[in-house]
């Protein structure tokens, strides 16, 4: 499939926008490609599965996360706090949206998205006589 480096490069003209004075941050994503899906692997820690929204549409991928405080008592410090995550991507056409899903997992985002049947490569077989 063509344009998969797409997938893992960020664009610096488009910085992460804030819905609130909260810090937005664009997760760090690893990127693979097999013969069957696109898997991409972002980072977002301290995110629960009710809190993240994914959008495929027009060969545009986003990735929205929302990180809470964590209500454990008098906070004496803050390193690890509220915050957004929001990551877009460009795909590649090919892919079948009806099957794509998601994981979340320790703080590990994993989308599957499976290429379509017509640009899966397959074996042919050979009939001889």
């Amino acid at each position: 499939m063509k344009n998969t480096n797409d997938l893992a490069r960020r664009d610096p003209d488009q910085p992460a926008k804030a819905q609130s004075s909260r810090p937005t941050y664009m997760p760090p994503v690893d990127v693979y490609e097999n013969s069957d899906e696109l898997l991409l692997y972002a980072d977002i820690p301290g995110v629960t599965r009710d809190d993240v929204a994914l959008h495929l549409a027009n060969n545009q991928l986003t990735i929205e996360a929302r990180r809470k405080g964590s209500d454990q008592g008098r906070m004496l410090a803050a390193e690890f706090g509220q915050a957004d995550y929001r990551r877009s991507f460009s795909v590649p056409p090919g892919l079948d949206a009806d099957k794509v899903t998601a994981d979340l997992r320790d703080g590990v985002l994993a989308i599957h998205l499976p290429k379509s049947a017509a640009v899966r490569p397959r074996q042919i077989p050979v009939r001889g006589g």
